[in-house]
């Protein structure tokens, strides 16, 4: 029995002691007054009483009533029951309050009172104030129902004045006795539902409960539901498991008691443990910042209180919303879980729902009463328990049975078994406290069991049948819910209480007195006079009924789920064990061939399992001895098996290994023997002290059963699987035995229970010794030198600092960062690895130990073991060290040398390493098919010029494929440590991943024969090629050294001075001029070099001179040129830069002055110094009018000095292209801004812009058609708003992604609407529709410098502000491209998708389409005879992608090759562009990275060249040749930033006759040249320009495509581009015998990503030109060079082109229809072996749209190819004849003649009869089908219906139409048996 109430307590409110705002509670009695023994009194119940303060209340309030919850240090629950009522107040007692109190606090208190309390400050009349009273009753038990009337009955006796004693009332109170729990399981009804009377004339029956662990929830759960919600209460149910703070919000005290009640009841099967109070006291709200979890109920008026509370989840259960912080991630129950608990949820509140769409709704079914469908919901909660911990008991680990049971829950396996190791929710419910109590409490094998034990064991099954059948759940949820219900309330038939309660409105009757003062002495005695009967009954002991705890069934996953593409078919773990078992029977090659399928097989987990089963056959008495061959084999496959495990070794994998590498061994000498375990230590298992833990409790539990099983039952060997069930039936688990040893316990005598206790405390022992040697075996590591082991394991390395550990994952490819050698274990020696381990270890054996109960003298003995067991076991592997090293070394593949260019040399030579897959799904033979040809093994070797890997694939059925991958070093754009395993022995090693900007990535992991230093010697040499001090170290300039250092030095007799030391000089005097030019204004001679001697004459007489005016300049004071001087000029003048502005008619060609006027430009060499700017050309074009001393001021105007210079004229036209750097603030810019008068302070500056202004009219001046164009000719009289977002450049400056240039270019440059149609994609409409009134010259700048300009209409020009992106903007996005095409590690998802996501996410194409369309723009303005200016940012990026791309566009001279190299020459080379500091060449550019301006621009031009294949002379290859070396440093053309730094160096005139013979090539150009003479490897031969032809490319990134530089790889060379490594020993299919070699079959595999395509597959026409000089050669005749040979070939052409002797002569490949973009039709795979031709052929002519006109010219190409290479015959005429042809969509019917070809394969047709000309083809390749047709609009009336037929191909279906149904038919019988003999 116990005591209903422990304590009764009347408290009253007294002023506060130190006078703040409120008042205070004061205990006036309290009974009994001494503290119980077994239960003290507790503290603070004033404060419980009344949460919200005492304070004074101007209207008697009704009586409240609520439940405190108080904690004692015990975590014991006390219930306080609280009734209180308002009493008037002694008017002394309020003056007293008033006194002592401060004003200004009261009033903020009243504020917060919640209801409408008034603080005791200023009472209006001190007669009607009241004060609140409580009544206390402090109990154990949560008897609330019992508390209210109790509490009621005596405010009732003392409110109505009853006639009863209320120390008699109180006294029976104190000394009332209820049962103990499980009232069934006493003797009668009585006494399980108690019927008390207090002595008033009361009854009242209490009711315990059955069970006592099942918690009593009366309505509360129910209620929550209401106020919440089910998604609320479900995510509050998971935050109060997974620990987080839960606060709940009313106005009720009552209501919180009970959400709190309610959310408990929830929790059951586990117990809260942490801080639990209901209703929280307004004083003690502080406690709310308690850093532990909390379960809290505060009154809502202290809402404000609890708004920063950061990581508090809050319920307010009057408002139904559940608020949870950002910080707060609060993990949901597993699936499907969720979703049924949810479904369940709703059918039991809202049974109406599943009837709700039914059209005859059955009658209404009652819904359950609340307190029943209290109890169903918490039926719910205890279903999905019992379905998340099922087969929970099979994870138990009992280590000891007595004194006390020990348990151990084993998490890693009950999670791997589950299924669940990723469920966030599971995990954290498991590592918490409230399961830590649960395993504790219900672990244990003998006790009472309950509700929840039965469900978990044997309703399982019955569970998961049920899950798809509502109906049967909810029968199940009732169910369960009666028996919860019944819990609660066993004998309902007694349940009637009769009590006395006030009358209505009772409180509100003027009460004659108050609350009187009780006698002590009366209660007292009551309770004195109950305590000594009690003492003569007997202890009152609670009737337990124990049990064997049943198991239940095993466990299964919650969702069955398959692991991906590894579903281990039976056929897999076939492999498994074939492989197993030849390894055993000695048959290594066959185990060689299936091993490659193991290792795959492996990554499921029943391969594992399957794996570990096999060896464990193969172990005789813990020992198995193996040769060396079958020792690896193991080894390879245990390290496989290992590779996946996470630290957890949640599939028990690790565990059932671990005996087994402790038995396989080998002999390495006699006496020395090498077990698996020293070969399998990289893995990250064995550092884990919790798989230590698992693995020996469960060792320990197999023990101690066996110590209580009969000898004949122990069957069990220590390896069989942890938590795995039994498979003998008559077996009994160690829980059943457990039990069976706790149900005899307390009948052995105490000798045997002393004796049983030291047996089992001495196995937990013996089993720690063995732990302690099996963990040294794993732990410590072969050479024990080599520490690395140890800075790569977690636990291991925690033990030292954080900075020596480095944890890595073992998964395969997790990246370790790189570690300093110097903090790392890198010079620990031996001690510090054997100091780690025993630490390690001695911290395991502490743990286990004193969790097991082993005796402390044990223990001691064991920490002084465990140093001897390292130490010696140390000392055994120094042996097997030294022995394994003198084994044999397993044959490794012999290294592949490398072929290496002329003067390339080795610097490293090759380490052995693994080339590993980059994420490019080809190499290991993805979706394109081929082998896996990656991992590779093989070296990589370090030369002067290369980082180059050649090896062998290491999947022994690919073949014998050599894998080469390289790239240059100068092309290093990322390194990075990387820790990998190998993919032959699965050993984590230590890699290197090479990332390169011609997209190559080399992920290497290093072999184990590579040590550290030699990784890192690779690294630093690396680095130190990469970024070479200085130029001159680069491969460019060591290659020409080493080469020439043989030849003598040049006679000091030499009369010219040589070309280097006059460059020296000239630029020594440069620097000086430019040293001084700023500081001094004195004219400054620059020295003679009169005494090197005269220059040699032919220098002297050059085709252009330069205008030598009388002029007065800053810098060439004298009047004219000197001699020597002029020398330096002839040197400028011969630069590509002079060779084209002659060419364009730009600059003056001799130097009378009358000839000099009449023209508008003139070279200046104002810069020849390079003074004025050092990164412009020498020799500028500039207006005649300006003197070269203006000029200096102009550029002060422009960023680095880059004032505007002409550098392009359109000869049509005439207008000119300028380009310039940006301007700085003033300038331009100033003189569009204010109109006001300057300020003196602006002087200096406004003569600059003047002159500025004077420069720019000048421009405008000297174009032609200034003259007439005089008043407005700006582009519109728009005013300045239209230079806002919508005005007429809008589109161009727009930065979004879709700023299209669209059709409208033209609308805005007419300034009015479009005069003609635009075509689609983003081409311009037709150039014809622009207006005649334009500026005269156009700016184009960059936004952000022309913010606020306001046009002048005066002005001449106008200004064009767009947006443009900035190089670091090309650089991020470079970077992406290169990750999106060479990603590194292999993608989640490898689809095309995810590709082309990261390729857009790259933005890469957005910048090459603005590119295109700025540069149309440009184009569109200088074909309407506008000038432009591009002034963008400093002006050598971007102005030169966009002047180059212009120039392309607009000259077809810049398309052919010499062209080409002009333009990149002069645009980007002597227009300074940074090759140096974008490419990062040195030290100094190390920082700003890498940034492909010039691959951009490549780009670029790749895109027009795949919309106009036609008018390129160069081909696709010969940009991606330009691509790769203009980063690879293999040339000096691309290095250095400007002429000027050139020339220093040099560079500048060397290349002209300093050097004779046959060296290395220096120059990109010359190399390309002597290419180009060999072989058409550059020459595009569908080249058939246009003369007059202007391109506009659509710029749409819809139009663009992917460069497939970025993504093409050749791995069985290496990148093409160096020509003389590409071209590799010869193919022998390529080379016949002339005697009948056709015989021999041609055939051969071509392999994505492996062979060069265009290589093995070579064109027609360079088949044809090779075998000419094959034939050639046999004859015996020198053979002729390819080009004049093609020449030929197109001279005869043309003259066939004429049958009639009339029209013009046009080349090979041509087009009748002019303007009209000729693509589309013609696609060029281009390769190292020129190109493929692949015409495809419409027949469609009529239709005058883009694609006919190019197709046309394709088609007439193909014919005079064939012609060229036929026989006399010029056709092949299988049949012909006459027919009607329907043209393209909206055309007529024709007829035309129409020849089918059975020889070509083709249906043509002509014009008429005699027609020579083939108007166009059909290719029946692509015909589909022939069908009857039916006549359509337009066709011949007079014919009959069935004549009509139509030829379906891939492309279209044409239409035709015979003259009548015989030769329909014919023609469709004839089309049919060609297409059937194909």
């Amino acid at each position: 029995m116990a005591r209903l109430a422990d304590y009764f307590v009347l408290v009253a409110f007294g002023p506060h002691p130190r006078g703040s705002g409120e008042g205070q509670g004061q205990i006036l009695q309290r009974f009994p007054e001494k503290d119980w023994e077994d239960n003290p009194f507790p503290q603070g119940i004033e404060l419980f009483c009344q949460p919200s303060g005492w304070q004074l209340c101007p209207e008697r309030n009704p009586p409240t009533f609520f439940v405190a919850v108080l904690t004692d240090i015990n975590s014991e629950r006390h219930y306080c029951a609280c009734l209180t009522f308002w009493e008037p107040v002694d008017p002394t007692q309020v003056s007293e309050v008033v006194c002592t109190e401060d004003a200004t606090e009261r009033e903020e208190d009243a504020d917060e009172g919640g209801q409408a309390w008034l603080s005791p400050t200023a009472p209006a009349n001190p007669g009607q104030l009241f004060a609140p009273k409580t009544l206390v009753l402090v109990s154990r038990l949560d008897h609330a129902e019992v508390f209210r009337n109790s509490l009621g009955l005596i405010y009732a006796i003392h409110v109505e004045g009853l006639n009863v004693c209320l120390e008699n009332v109180i006294g029976n109170l104190l000394t009332c006795t209820v049962p103990l729990a499980g009232g069934s399981q006493l003797d009668s009804v009585e006494e399980g539902a108690r019927t008390i009377s207090l002595g008033a004339g009361d009854r009242q029956v209490i009711q315990t409960p059955l069970v006592d662990s099942l918690p009593v929830s009366r309505c509360s759960v129910a209620l929550l539901f209401r106020q919440l919600g089910i998604t609320n209460v479900l995510s509050l149910f998971c935050a109060a498991l997974t620990e987080h703070k839960v606060l709940f919000l009313s106005r009720s005290y009552q209501r919180l008691a009970d959400a709190c009640r309610g959310l408990l009841a929830l929790l059951f099967p586990l117990r809260y443990s942490f801080t639990y109070v209901p209703i929280l006291p307004a004083q003690l709200l502080e406690v709310l910042s308690t850093p532990t979890p909390f379960i809290i109920g505060v009154n809502a008026a202290f809402q404000a209180e609890t708004q920063e509370l950061l990581d508090v989840i809050v319920a307010d259960l009057d408002g139904g919303t559940v608020t949870v912080p950002e910080c707060v991630h609060i993990p949901s129950l597993p699936e499907p879980l969720q979703s049924q608990t949810h479904n369940v949820l709703s059918m039991v509140l809202d049974p109406e729902l599943e009837l709700a769409d039914l059209a005859f709704p059955p009658p209404t079914t009652t819904a359950s009463s609340l307190k029943m469908q209290d109890k169903e919901l918490r039926a719910v909660f205890l279903r999905l328990f019992a379905q998340l911990l099922q087969g929970y008991r099979w994870c138990l680990h009992i280590v000891r049975i007595h004194p006390e049971p020990v348990i151990r829950f084993h998490k890693a396996a009950f999670l791997g078994q589950r299924g669940l190791v990723e469920d966030d929710f599971l995990m954290k419910v498991l590592e918490g406290m409230a399961f830590a109590g649960f395993v504790s409490e219900r672990g244990v094998p003998y006790r009472p069991t309950d509700l929840f034990d039965e469900l978990v064991a044997h309703e399982v099954a019955r569970m998961r049948a049920d899950e798809n059948h509502p109906q049967r759940v909810l029968r199940h949820v009732q169910e369960l819910a009666e028996q919860l219900y019944k819990n609660e309330n066993p004998y309902p038939a007694v349940a009637m209480h009769k009590v006395q309660r006030p009358g209505e409105a009772s409180h509100l009757r003027r009460t004659p007195r108050p609350f009187p003062r009780l006698d002590e002495g009366t209660i007292q005695w009551i309770v004195d006079q109950a305590a000594a009967k009690m003492q003569g009954a007997p202890p009152a002991v609670k009737a337990e009924r124990k049990t064997t705890v049943p198991s239940g069934p095993p466990m299964t996953a919650i969702l069955e789920r398959c692991s991906g593409p590894h579903i281990n078919s039976a056929r897999r773990l076939e492999v498994v064990r074939n492989c197993i078992s030849y390894v055993f029977e000695g048959k290594m090659l066959e185990a060689k061939k299936l091993l490659p399928a193991v290792l795959r097989a492996l990554k499921g987990r029943a391969a594992r399992r399957c794996l570990a089963q096999e060896l464990h056959l193969h172990v005789q008495q813990n020992r198995a001895v193996l040769d060396h061959q079958q020792f690896d084999f193991v080894v390879r496959m245990m390290n496989c098996c290992l590779q996946d495990c996470t630290s957890l070794d949640e599939h028990g994998i690790a565990a059932a290994l671990l005996p087994l590498v402790t038995a396989f061994c080998r002999k390495l000498s006699p006496g020395v023997t090498q077990f698996a375990y020293s070969c399998v230590q990289e893995h990250v298992v064995w550092s884990t002290p919790q798989f230590w833990e698992a693995m020996f409790y469960g060792d320990v539990q197999t023990h101690i059963r066996a110590l209580y099983l009969e000898p004949s039952d122990d069957q069990v060997s220590p390896s069989q699987e942890v938590g795995e069930a039994q498979s003998q039936d008559d077996e009994r688990s160690a829980l059943d035995v457990a039990s069976e040893q706790r149900r005899l316990w307390p009948t052995l005598s105490r000798e045997k229970q002393q004796e049983l206790v030291q047996k089992e405390e001495s196995t937990v022992f013996s089993q720690a010794i063995h732990y302690a040697n099996r963990m040294s075996y794993l732990l410590l590591p072969l050479d024990s030198s080599k520490s690395r082991l140890l800075r790569e394991r977690a636990g291991l390395g925690d033990l030292e600092s954080a900075s020596n550990s480095l944890v890595t994952n073992s998964m395969a490819g997790s990246v370790a960062e790189s570690y300093d050698t110097e903090s790392g274990f890198e010079d620990a020696e031996t001690c510090d690895v054997a100091g780690a381990v025993v630490r390690f270890i001695n911290r395991f054996v502490d743990k286990v130990c004193t969790e097991s109960g082993v005796t402390s003298d044990h223990l001691k003995g064991l920490h002084v073991m465990v140093p001897d067991i390292v130490q010696m076991h140390i000392e055994t592997l120094e042996a097997v060290h030294r022995e394994s090293k003198r084994l044999p070394p397993i044959q490794k593949p012999k290294l592949l040398r490398p072929r290496l260019l002329p003067g390339e040399e080795c610097v490293l030579d090759g380490l052995r390493v693994y080339l590993l897959p980059d994420g490019r799904e080809e190499g290991v033979g993805g979706s394109g098919g081929g082998p896996a040809l990656l991992p590779a093994e093989g070296a990589v070797f370090l030369t002067t010029y290369r980082v180059i890997f050649t090896g062998m694939p290491t999947d022994p059925l690919v073949g014998e494929q050599v894998v080469v991958r390289s790239f240059p070093v100068a092309t290093l754009t990322k390194e990075k440590r990387i820790s990998v395993q190998t993919p032959v022995d699965q050993l984590l090693q230590d890699g290197l991943q090479l990332r390169s900007c011609t997209f190559q990535l080399l992920k290497m992991a290093f072999d184990e024969e590579v040590g550290s230093d030699s990784a890192e010697l690779f690294r630093k040499q690396l680095h130190k090629l990469r970024y070479p001090p200085d130029i001159r170290g680069t491969f460019a300039f060591t290659l020409g050294t080493a080469l020439t250092s043989g030849r003598p030095a040049r006679a000091a007799k030499d009369k010219g001075p040589s070309l280097r030391a006059l460059s020296r000089n000239l630029v020594k005097n440069a620097k000086k001029t430019i040293g001084r030019q700023y500081v001094t204004r004195k004219k400054y001679n620059p020295p003679g070099w009169e005494h090197r001697g005269q220059p040699s004459p032919e220098d002297q007489e050059d085709e252009i001179s330069v205008s030598e005016e009388l002029e007065p300049s800053t810098l060439t004071p004298s009047s004219a040129l000197k001699p020597s001087d002029r020398m330096t000029m002839s040197s400028l003048v011969e630069r590509a830069c002079c060779r084209d502005y002659q060419r364009l008619g730009l600059g003056t060609l001799s130097s009378s002055l009358s000839r000099a006027k009449s023209e508008p430009f003139r070279i200046s060499p104002v810069n020849r110094m390079y003074a004025i700017c050092r990164s412009y050309p020498g020799l500028l074009i500039v207006p005649q009018s300006i003197q070269d001393n203006a000029l200096q001021r102009v550029s002060r105007c422009y960023r680095q000095n880059r004032f505007p210079v002409v550098c392009w004229r359109s000869g049509r036209s005439k207008a000119v292209l300028l380009r310039s750097g940006g301007l700085h603030g003033k300038g331009v810019v100033g003189l569009f801004k204010a109109q006001n008068a300057p300020s003196p302070g602006q002087a200096q500056a406004d003569s600059s812009s003047l002159e500025q202004e004077k420069y720019l009219q000048a421009v405008v001046s000297s174009m032609p058609r200034c003259a007439d164009s005089s008043g407005r000719n700006t582009l519109s009289g728009f005013s300045s708003a239209h230079m806002g977002s919508h005005g007429k450049w809008s589109s161009v400056r727009a930065s979004g992604r879709s700023s299209g240039l669209g059709a409208d270019v033209g609308s805005r440059l007419a300034g009015r609407d479009l005069l003609s149609t635009p075509q689609t994609n983003g081409a311009p409409p037709d150039p014809g529709f622009l207006r005649p009134q334009r500026a005269a010259l156009y700016i184009i700048g960059d936004k952000a410098q022309l913010k606020g300009v306001r046009p002048d209409p005066l002005q001449q020009w106008e200004l064009v502000p767009i947006e443009v992106f900035e190089a670091r903007q090309v650089k991020a996005s470079f970077k992406k491209l290169l990750k999106a095409c060479v990603p590194g590690c292999p993608t989640v998802e490898s689809s095309p998708a995810s590709f082309l996501r990261s390729l857009e996410e790259s933005e890469w194409l957005i910048q090459i389409h603005k590119l295109l369309q700025i540069s149309v723009l440009v184009v569109e303005l200088l074909d309407s005879g506008s000038s432009v200016l591009v002034s963008l940012e400093d002006g050598w990026d971007i102005t030169t992608q966009v002047v180059s791309l212009v120039q392309l566009l607009s000259d077809p001279f810049y398309r052919t090759l010499e062209g080409f190299r002009l333009l990149v020459e002069k645009e980007w080379l002597s227009f300074g562009h940074r090759f140096s500091h974008r490419g990062a060449h040195t030290p100094a550019g190390q920082s700003s990275g890498f940034t492909p301006v010039f691959l951009q621009f490549l780009d670029c031009v790749h895109q027009v060249h795949l919309q106009f294949p036609m008018e390129f002379e160069f081909s696709q290859f010969y940009l991606k040749f330009l691509g790769y070396h203009h980063a690879s440093r293999r040339f000096r053309t691309f290095l250095l930033d400007s002429d000027y730094e050139r020339i220093e160096l040099g560079l500048l005139y060397e290349e002209k006759g300093e050097r004779k013979g046959q060296l290395a090539c220096r120059s990109l150009w010359e190399y390309a040249d002597r290419l180009s003479k060999k072989t058409p490897v550059f020459y595009n031969y569908t080249y058939a320009p246009e003369d007059t032809e202007v391109l506009r490319p659509y710029s749409n990134v819809s139009n663009l495509k992917v460069w497939d530089y970025y993504t093409e790889e050749t791995l069985a060379e290496g990148p093409p581009y160096d020509w003389e490594l590409a071209q590799g020993p010869p193919e022998p299919p390529e080379e016949e015998r002339p005697d009948g070699g056709a015989l021999q079959s041609r055939r051969r595999v071509v392999w994505p990503c492996y062979d060069s395509r265009p290589r093995v597959q070579p064109d027609a026409i360079s088949r044809l030109l090779e075998e000419l000089q094959r034939l050639e050669t046999e004859l015996g005749r020198p053979p002729e060079r390819w080009k004049d040979t093609w020449d030929r070939v197109k001279a005869v052409q043309r003259l066939e082109g004429r049958p009639d002797g009339r029209g013009t002569p046009s080349s090979l490949l041509v087009s009748t229809v002019p303007h009209h973009r000729r693509s589309l039709g013609v696609y060029l795979q281009e390769g190292p072996v020129g190109s493929t031709l692949s015409l495809s052929l419409d027949s469609d002519q009529s239709s005058g749209s883009t694609t006919s006109s190019s197709r046309q010219a394709a088609r007439r190409s193909t014919s005079t190819l064939y012609s060229q290479f036929q026989t006399a015959e010029s056709e092949n005429r299988s049949y012909e004849g006459t027919l009607y042809k329907k043209g393209a969509f909206m055309k007529p019917w024709k007829a035309r003649w129409f020849v089918l070809d059975k020889t070509k394969h083709q249906l043509r047709y002509y014009d008429h009869r005699v027609d020579t000309e083939c108007k166009g083809v059909i290719d029946l390749a692509e015909v589909e089908a022939v069908a009857p047709g039916t006549p359509t609009m337009g066709a011949p009336k007079t014919v009959d219906e069935k004549a009509f037929f139509d030829v379906k191909t891939t492309r279209r279906v044409y239409n035709f139409c015979a003259q009548d149904v015989p030769s329909a038919q014919q023609w469709v019988d004839r089309i049919q048996s060609c297409l059937s003999d194909a």
